[in-house]
This record gives C-alpha cells, structure tokens and sequence, in this order.
C-alpha cells in the first residue's frame, strides 16, 4: 500500500488528533465493509499516508517514539469504528519493536526510512498444525549469497496491503533433513511484497475481523539478503518489553471494539420499546436496562483502566529494565489482555439487551461487534494469562519470556 510520502507527526498530541479524524472518518461504510468483505484499501492507504505508521520510530532516526500509553490509544480509537482497520497495523509495530531490539545501525537506518515514508509492515508468522505454534517448518536456509525461505503462513494479517512482508522462520543451517522443533532458533526475514517466490492468497474466511486480509502467505525458494535478516530468539535471551507491547495493542484493539459496541447498545436502547412491567415511557427508563448499562460501563471502563497501566508499566520498564521490571509489565498487560477480552465480549453481548429483539436484524449487521470481539480474542488464550497472573500473586513467580507475554 505505498504512499507518494507521508506526512509528519510531529507531537503526541497532533498523533492523537489525526487518530480521531481517521476513526472517524474509518466510521463510514466499516458495517458495509463487514457485510459484505470489502477490504479497506482505501482506507489504509489514508492510514500509511497519515504518519501514523511512523509512531514508534526513534528519535535519532526522524521519529517520535511515542509511549506505549499513546500507541495503544490510538489502536483503541481506531478499534472502535473498524477493528479490522486497527489489527492491520499491529504487526507492523511489533516488528518494528524487533527491528529496535535486533537489528543492525544498517538494518534501522534502512528499515526506518521506509516506515517514515509510509511502508506498511505485515506478518507472516503462524502456521497451521500439527505444531505447537512454537515451531516454524518454514525455513531460511544458508547459501553462498544469502538465505533461501521456502514455507507456508496463514492468518497473515495485512499481507494483501503490505510494503514488506516479515516472515519468521527457523534456520536450517542448510541442513536438507531438516526437522523443525522449538528450540531451533528462528530469524525474521524482511521481505518485500513484490519478490519473486512470494505469494498472498485472499482465502480469511474467518466470522468476524472479516476484512484484515489475514491470508495465506506461500514462500517458494524466496531468495532473501544477510542484510534483510533480523534474529529473532535472541529477543528472549534477556529481559524484554516485546511481547508486552504486542499484547497491549491486542488489548487495545478488544477495548476499542468494547466501546463500539457500548456506544452502539446506548444508541439501540434508545430506540427500544421497554418492557410493559417497567411502566415507563422509553426504554431508557426501564430500571434493569439502566442496571445493564451500568455494569457494562464499569466492566468497559476498568478494561480501558487497566489497558492505560499495562502501557505504562511498559514504558517504565523500558525506561529501567530488569527482570523484576519485565516481569511486572508482562502480568499487568496480562492482566489488561484478560479484562479487555471480558469487557468486549461483554459489551457485544449486551447490546442486544440494551437494543431489544430489533437489534438482531441481520440488515443492522449489530452482530459484526461480538463475531470481531469473539474472533479477535481468540489470538492468545486468556487462561494462560490467568494461570501467569495467580502464581504471580501467590508466589511471585515471574512469567516466561515469549511473544505472547
């Protein structure tokens, strides 16, 4: 999705200002959109265009490196108008979290002028069993002038808009029985969309989220350059922020589909009929649709509570990290993952309360809130989280280091 240039962010709030315009503007057509999987290309390219793709971008190299706390704002505006919209970006932040821990001066100088340019980033990480998620049977193998990827991804979030596509593969060594397992270390392969060997399939066919383009990605003896490969193991081998971020923009994306859909049964309630025991006027009046308005409000508001700790304890850990720091950042955005799934599915389900029979129409397409919130949230298990977060508290025990933590 290239950009002629895209322009600068040049403060926090400017980024905060043209997040909401672009939320707002991502309003129309985004029930359409979902109806019927037109993918928003018009639409991302505005995003790549807005500077907004720049945002983590250090400051030596032309960027602004934003908080954590602004990033994940701006995924939840967006989230609440189009979640789809707002996942197509994530990866393309993670990876740029990557590049800062792991890549070379000449990695970042390169890889970061695109980004400022208006390059989109898309992933081409999982696979499809029988593996545990943990393996990678895509493989860069080394030759004399480089590496050859060879493998198959699916549930490529944005690969159909991307600029450069990043693929994780385990690395072979050139071995030609290669057999994959998780301890073989695993590099990231900066790959640009057009190269010859790649190829993007549209075939998501997923109930909700249903226009992030997460397709199938095939790699057929992609020839790829030392100096587009960035390790990616070593990441964990010390005390590390990255997965914590990627989690918080997942967390961002499940509190802003929760306040789409809150806003959205506020709007249904007041259109409904209330009950006749009620003996009120509007629906607005019954007592226990007022009683469901105010738990889902406390349950999407302490979500958005937790979702702006969790970033901040990322920042502060960045700003000291430790493996005391670390570990505290990964449980509170453990935490704020486990109560932004809670309050989207929540928030969903309620609008139909709120809304009456009528906000089952499927001409509403009001249903589009819990398919994204019940798709999206499926991305990483919450009762993992749970399981991290108790022995944290009854014991201390930090959690392990992982992309998902």
């Amino acid at each position: 999705m290239s950009v002629a240039q895209a322009q600068h962010i040049d403060s926090l709030a400017h980024a905060l200002t043209v997040a909401g315009e672009l939320s707002a503007r991502f309003t129309e057509g985004a029930s359409a959109r979902d109806a019927n999987r037109e993918l928003p290309r018009q639409q991302i390219g505005e995003f790549a265009a807005s500077g907004l793709l720049a945002l983590t971008v250090p400051r030596e190299h032309g960027g602004l490196d934003v908080p954590t706390e602004v990033l994940a704002e701006i995924f939840r505006l967006l989230a609440a108008t189009d979640p789809s919209i707002a996942q197509i970006p994530h990866s393309h932040f993670t990876f740029l979290e990557a590049l800062r821990l792991q890549g070379t001066s000449e990695q970042q100088e390169f890889f970061y002028g695109e980004v400022l340019s208006g390059k989109l980033f898309a992933n081409a990480q999982s696979e499809r069993g029988p593996h545990p998620i943990t393996v990678d049977t895509t493989t860069l193998t080394t030759g004399t002038d480089g590496f050859v990827l060879t493998g198959r991804k699916f549930y490529s979030t944005g690969a159909l808009f991307a600029d450069w596509i990043i693929v994780r593969a385990s690395l072979s060594g050139g071995a030609t029985d290669f057999e994959p397992d998780p301890s073989t270390p695993k590099a990231l392969a900066f790959i640009p969309r057009t190269t010859a060997g790649l190829s993007v399939v549209d075939d998501w066919d997923g109930m909700g989220q249903r226009t992030t383009a997460s397709g199938t990605v095939t790699l057929d003896d992609v020839a790829v350059p030392a100096s587009s490969v960035v390790p990616f193991t070593e990441i964990f081998d010390h005390p590390t922020t990255y997965g914590a971020q990627a989690q918080i923009l997942h967390a961002a994306i499940d509190v802003g589909i929760a306040c789409g859909a809150l806003a959205e049964a506020a709007n249904q309630a007041g259109r409904a009929r209330p009950h006749f025991e009620a003996h009120v006027e509007r629906g607005v009046d019954d007592p226990l649709l007022v009683q469901l308005a105010g738990e889902v409000t406390v349950t999407v508001r302490a979500a958005g509570a937790l979702l702006a700790e969790g970033a901040r304890a990322i920042d502060a850990a960045r700003a000291d990290l430790t493996e005391e720091s670390a570990a505290r950042a990964s449980i509170a955005v453990a935490t704020a993952k486990v109560a932004a799934t809670r309050a989207s599915l929540e928030a969903a389900n309620a609008l139909f309360e709120l809304g009456g029979t009528r906000s089952a129409s499927g001409t509403e397409n009001l249903s589009r809130y819990w398919r994204d919130a019940r798709t999206h949230t499926l991305h990483d298990a919450t009762r993992w989280k749970l399981q991290h977060i108790g022995r944290w508290t009854l014991t201390g025990a930090r959690p392990p280091r992982h992309g998902q933590l």
